[in-house]
């Protein structure tokens, strides 16, 4: 089968869920409407289906080349990507002053969305590049901006983050590349980077990498870090393309999943060194770099929603076809669909659910990010920014969790049939499964949640947002609908938990640091479960309140997420509180 994109859903999320439509009532967003919306995502759900879902399985079972450091793509792919610049899409977002639209984030991220459900590793180019623009767009000089941004807003060139070395991943503060000052304003670099997405392709005539290097007398660790912008051909006066710069694919890896996505070994300085300029300061690097590294971890956030969809939409399909066993109670011959069967709908249920809770937990983000650059008020930015701060996190690792479990059990659902690749359903799996460890992996987002995220301010940002959620299960339980069951009190269960799991990491932060970083990554999930039960319950009320003839299913969906997935905060309050001491004593087990 192939992908559609669930509009319906998308808008009720965006507009209720996320909190779009409150923020356009507050002006946040000028003469920008919810008719604009609707329309750029029904013709972004156009072009997946016609022009990229049918990619997705020839790029799996093709991939790329490398020969003489040139990677080819898969067949398709430049004339794809053609027609996503010719259609503007690249430009959703970008800035105006460079050939963008303009448009918020929050609808370039429902869009992000769609483009990694119909085709994930396509997306991943333009995600890269988006990230790549918003840092150089911060941080570049008015002469860097000039020559390279429009070209980029546009998609005419792509954009790379070049971070990773051999002997420095997540440890960012140990990369050995050296950037040398020539005199004339520019620099040469050396060295190798890996795991480069998009590091070489022929979709477009040149890529611009930005790259982390270290100047001879920098500082030790990520103090002495610079960010670089070093082209693949060097741009002559008149804007066209000159001399090939001195940064090569050396060497494609071979992955798990993923597999139309160039993942680039990178290598400078075989020919004297490759010309860089600087972006922003010198030893500022890694400032520049986490202004590109925060987009894009809500772009794999999105990543695992979009995989997710993908992933839900083909089991269900497969459960309404496949015929297997009776219906219980149901007398005669032959064999009912597998969907009938109570644990096949659970399974569907759960991969429903949670797609849809960490699509609005993304979208939420993308709102605050969009609020804390257009509020007119400081204040209003400041907390928009404290919410988007708190949340990016908890959308990166929560729904790319969530990613990978529904792609799971998409396989499950298929039966024997999943593990067959013609299915498709065992790409999704593959596919999935690296969004939890690129841009930060989700251990170091539970990391940044209890040690950045919840300890700034006192927890301000955690206690501003519990409040608004409060506000939520309140009106469950004032609702008097018997259709949404226990969601009111299961709801309060798991804010309470929250609660008391945020105060308890609070104090743990300030005598005993490593308690709380064993709890980290169960305060992320229960986090995420609770707020995803909230947010999904937002929407039902929003839809029951607009007469929506859909309200009966959103009501069952928040409702179901409330008992089967939100009741689990309370036990992961206590794994929270009393596992540390059985995490320290791991040593133990682990080298006894």
């Amino acid at each position: 089968m192939t992908y559609r994109a669930p509009i319906n859903d998308m808008l009720l999320a965006l507009n209720h869920g996320a909190g779009l439509k409150a923020a356009m009532e507050a002006g946040h967003y000028g003469d920008f409407d919810a008719d604009i919306a609707a329309a750029v995502l029904e013709e972004a759900g156009k072009f997946a289906t016609d022009v990229l879902a049918p990619l997705n399985r020839v790029g799996d079972e093709h991939g790329i080349t490398l020969d003489d450091g040139r990677v080819a793509t898969a067949p398709g792919w430049p004339d794809a990507y053609k027609r996503w610049t010719d259609g503007g899409w690249n430009a959703v977002s970008g800035p105006e002053d460079f050939g963008g639209q303009g448009l918020p984030l929050a609808i370039n991220a429902a869009c992000t969305e769609i483009w990694s459900a119909a085709n994930v590793a396509f997306g991943l180019c333009p995600l890269l590049t988006a990230s790549a623009i918003e840092a150089l767009d911060a941080h570049g000089s008015a002469e860097l901006k000039k020559i390279y941004l429009e070209k980029m807003v546009t998609g005419e060139w792509t954009g790379t983050m070049q971070l990773t070395e051999p002997q420095a991943g997540s440890d960012v503060g140990a990369l050995r590349a050296r950037a040398e000052r020539v005199g004339d304003g520019s620099y040469r670099i050396k060295g190798t980077k890996i795991f480069i997405t998009y590091g070489e392709h022929d979709m477009t005539d040149n890529i611009v990498h930005l790259v982390l290097a270290r100047l001879p007398d920098a500082p030790p660790g990520t103090k002495g870090i610079s960010l670089f912008l070093v082209p693949k051909f060097m741009v002559d006066a008149d804007g066209s393309l000159g001399a090939r710069n001195d940064i090569f694919a050396s060497g494609i890896e071979h992955k798990l999943g993923m597999h139309a996505s160039p993942t680039c070994t990178m290598t400078m300085g075989d020919h004297g060194g490759a010309i860089g300029f600087l972006v922003g300061e010198e030893n500022q690097g890694m400032r520049c770099m986490f202004t590109m590294m925060n987009q894009a971890r809500l772009g794999v956030g999105l990543e695992g929603v979009g995989v997710a969809d993908r992933a839900y939409q083909q089991a269900l399909a497969y459960a309404q076809e496949r015929r297997q066993g009776r219906a219980v109670g149901k007398a005669g011959e032959g064999s009912d669909a597998i969907f009938v069967h109570p644990d096949v709908k659970r399974m569907l249920m759960r991969m429903r659910a949670q797609t849809a809770a960490a699509r609005t937990i993304c979208y939420a983000t993308a709102v605050a990010l969009d609020v804390s650059l257009r509020a007119k008020d400081a204040k209003v930015r400041d907390d928009a920014a404290a919410r988007a701060a708190l949340l990016t996190p908890i959308a990166k690792a929560y729904s790319t969790d969530i990613g990978n479990e529904v792609a799971y059990l998409g396989v499950q659902v298929h039966g024997g049939m999943g593990f067959i690749e013609e299915t498709g359903a065992a790409q999704h799996y593959r596919d999935a499964r690296i969004t939890a460890i690129y841009e930060g992996t989700n251990g170091i987002q539970a990391i940044d949640l209890v040690t950045r995220k919840l300890a700034a301010n006192g927890g301000a940002a955690v206690w501003a947002l519990l409040s608004e959620l409060s506000a939520i299960v309140g009106r469950v339980e004032t609702s008097n609908d018997p259709a949404f069951g226990t969601t009111g009190a299961k709801l309060r269960e798991a804010l309470d938990s929250l609660a008391r799991s945020s105060k308890w990491l609070l104090e743990r932060l300030g005598n005993a640091p490593n308690d709380a970083l064993a709890g980290a990554t169960p305060y992320l999930q229960q986090f995420g479960a609770t707020l995803g039960g909230c947010m999904l319950a937002s929407e039902a009320l929003a839809a029951k309140g607009d007469g929506n003839a859909d309200a009966p299913r959103y009501v069952s969906l928040a409702r179901f997420f409330a008992e089967n997935i939100t009741v689990q905060a309370t036990s992961l309050e206590r794994t929270v509180t009393d596992a540390a001491d059985s995490v320290a004593a791991a040593d133990a087990v682990l080298l006894g």
